[in-house]
């Protein structure tokens, strides 16, 4: 059994990045465990009606995945360019620490927005194996609307090294997906019905499957 960690920026990145694989996670009976960076609060212009839905989305989403546990670091949504990173890898490294993990899912570093950028570097932090030596595998996700909207060429590209199959999970991600209230879109929008599925469907096409989730391998440490 493994002991899996899903780090999402905001609520919604691990459906978008990983939904399926969660998916085929816990039908191997895997625990996996949901860390969610931000939250919405009224100092930033979020009503106190959109506050208290999105709290009910992530019940609803955790219960729809079957998470051991969701920790929620409470860090300002949008704003994390503003918090030290130390509070961060602090925050990061008792959850780790609390967990032992052994699969990592974070989002792609090279993404569009900050937010990414800096839970990708927070968490690259925690994954040094003489600090956190229960990590031996650590994958980046991609985010549409964020992965694929990236400008930043002094970066490397997202490249697509392992593909996941989510082919029987792709119709309960989109499920899961809808409890999103406000973040699906009318196609050609990024985050859309059409789009998720046309990514899953594009992914599938470059490794022999009807449809796939697509990582970077950031690192493997087999024993």
């Amino acid at each position: 059994m493994n002991r899996v960690i899903v780090i999402a920026p905001h609520p919604d990145d691990e459906t978008l990045g990983c939904g399926g694989s969660i998916l085929r996670h816990k039908s191997k009976g895997d625990e996996i465990y949901w860390l969610i960076v931000t939250v919405a609060t009224n100092d930033f212009g979020y009503s106190s009606e959109k506050i208290l839905e999105r709290t009910r989305e992530i019940k609803v989403v955790s219960d729809a995945y079957g998470f051991s546990a969701v920790y929620q670091c409470g860090f300002p949504t949008t704003r994390l360019d503003t918090i030290p990173m130390s509070d961060i890898i602090k925050r990061f490294s008792e959850i780790f620490h609390a967990i032992k993990p052994n699969i990592v899912y974070v989002p792609y570093g090279g993404d569009v927005h900050t937010d990414h950028h800096v839970v990708f570097n927070a968490a690259s932090a925690c994954m040094k194996w003489f600090r956190f030596p229960t990590v031996k595998r650590a994958l980046a996700y991609e985010t549409v609307s964020e992965t694929d909207f990236s400008l930043n060429f002094e970066s490397n590209a997202f490249r697509a090294n392992v593909f996941i199959d989510v082919s029987v999970f792709l119709e309960k991600k989109i499920e899961i997906m809808k409890i999103y209230s406000d973040e699906l879109g009318a196609f050609p929008f990024p985050r859309s019905e059409e789009a998720i599925r046309a990514q899953v469907t594009l992914r599938g096409a470059a490794s022999g499957l009807m449809a796939a989730e697509a990582f970077m391998l950031l690192k493997e440490i087999i024993e």
